[in-house]
């Protein structure tokens, strides 16, 4: 859809649809939940474009030595927005019911996409504003991973690529650690440290907003670090990626061992939170460095079975959890760090930051032309040339 319509529309009416079925949310509710589960449904199919959608317009608009804290940037509003909405909506309920939240939210939405079709633009080619010196600056730093057109996707290379592999695997164990947090952390706060709903509400919300600064920073060091050749991309994204694991899987470890000392529990589970921080300037572009090109599907299909873990960490935690005790909620950090830790290790070991190959499917299959000649004692010279040659 991105190829088609570019990141510009497909984010945008994404991000509508979503806000326009946001505000559609409480009639759904109350005639029924069949019309719930619909406009829910719908509501994710929006959602869905977002991260696609972003990738593509980062790899058209953020040189390569940029990406890092440009991505962090992007990517982590995700998790600035749920602290600030989740304040919001906690202080709207106090005054107004619970429609007024799907208003407020909904609304912006399409106020945002007024703006967005206004200031928003595919690549710098179709930007009638910036100036030259910028232009000519993105077009030198980005005009070799420029998207051709007419390109297919190269399934067939991609499902044999390990360092794809190694993405999607890593994916999977960063998104089981952040489900198990972001939406069963409450319960263990409520059901085993006892916390009131009110420091639920404040501490759940607390690992995220330190996540952001730490992603921010992150982002700062590694294209430091990048731009000063003190580590390459691959080296930088394996290191932070590995950093963003054992943090998360030690904080959740710890805290579940500091029994009953409240204080000391919510301390472990923030602290490892920031340490997932630096999940953005490391797995979260690495699709941007694999293939700018199709920077756009990795992320679709990087996220899609990512998010699989979000189906079965639920499921997974109801079944080690039937009581609620602090030995049972042991056994899901437990099960979380071994996932973590297994994941991150296979990311190390096939993970990379280089461009791929089938990154550019019709100079690989050029190369792979030439190669066949000179093995087979044939040449690509011109006829010509091949003429001139036979007459000597």
């Amino acid at each position: 859809m991105f190829f088609r319509f570019g990141g510009k529309q497909t984010l945008g009416l994404g991000i509508l649809g979503t806000a326009i079925f946001t505000l559609l949310t409480p009639f759904a509710a109350r005639a029924g939940p069949n019309y719930l589960i619909a406009v829910r449904l719908l509501e994710g199919l929006g959602e869905g474009t977002t991260f696609p959608a972003l990738n593509q317009l980062l790899a058209q608009w953020v040189p390569p030595l940029e990406r890092g804290r440009i991505g962090s940037l992007v990517f982590a509003g995700n998790q600035i927005g749920t602290v600030v909405s989740s304040a919001i909506s906690g202080l709207l309920l106090d005054i107004y019911d619970w429609p007024v939240i799907f208003y407020l939210f909904g609304t912006l939405g399409v106020l945002w996409y007024v703006f967005w079709i206004f200031l928003c633009y595919n690549d710098p080619a179709s930007h009638p504003y910036i100036t030259e010196k910028e232009k000519d600056y993105l077009e030198e730093t980005l005009g070799g991973i420029k998207r051709k057109e007419h390109l297919r996707v190269p399934w067939g290379s991609m499902a044999t690529s390990l360092p794809l592999w190694a993405l999607i695997i890593g994916q999977i164990g960063h998104d089981w650690g952040l489900f198990t947090i972001q939406t069963d952390l409450p319960k263990y706060m409520k059901s085993v440290m006892k916390f009131s709903i009110v420091q639920n509400g404040i501490l759940t919300s607390l690992p995220f907003l330190v996540m952001w600064f730490t992603a921010i920073g992150a982002g700062i060091l590694g294209d430091y670090l990048l731009k000063k050749k003190l580590w390459s991309v691959t080296v930088g994204r394996k290191v932070f990626t590995t950093i963003a694991s054992v943090g998360p899987a030690l904080g959740v470890i710890l805290a579940s061992y500091a029994g009953c000392d409240r204080v000391a529990a919510a301390t472990l589970f923030t602290v490892g939170m920031a340490f997932m921080g630096f999940f953005y300037p490391s797995l979260k572009v690495n699709a941007l460095d694999l293939s700018p090109n199709y920077a756009g599907t990795l992320m679709a299909l990087v996220n899609g079975i990512g998010a699989i873990s979000g189906i079965i960490t639920p499921t997974l935690i109801g079944y080690l959890t039937p009581n609620q005790t602090m030995m049972e909620w042991r056994k899901v950090f437990w099960t979380s760090f071994v996932v973590i830790i297994a994941t991150n290790v296979v990311y190390v070991i096939i993970g990379s930051g280089e461009v791929q190959p089938w990154n550019d499917p019709l100079a690989q299959h050029k190369d792979e032309t030439i190669t066949w000649n000179a093995e087979n004692g044939m040449t690509d010279k011109p006829q010509e040339e091949k003429e001139k040659d036979s007459k000597l």
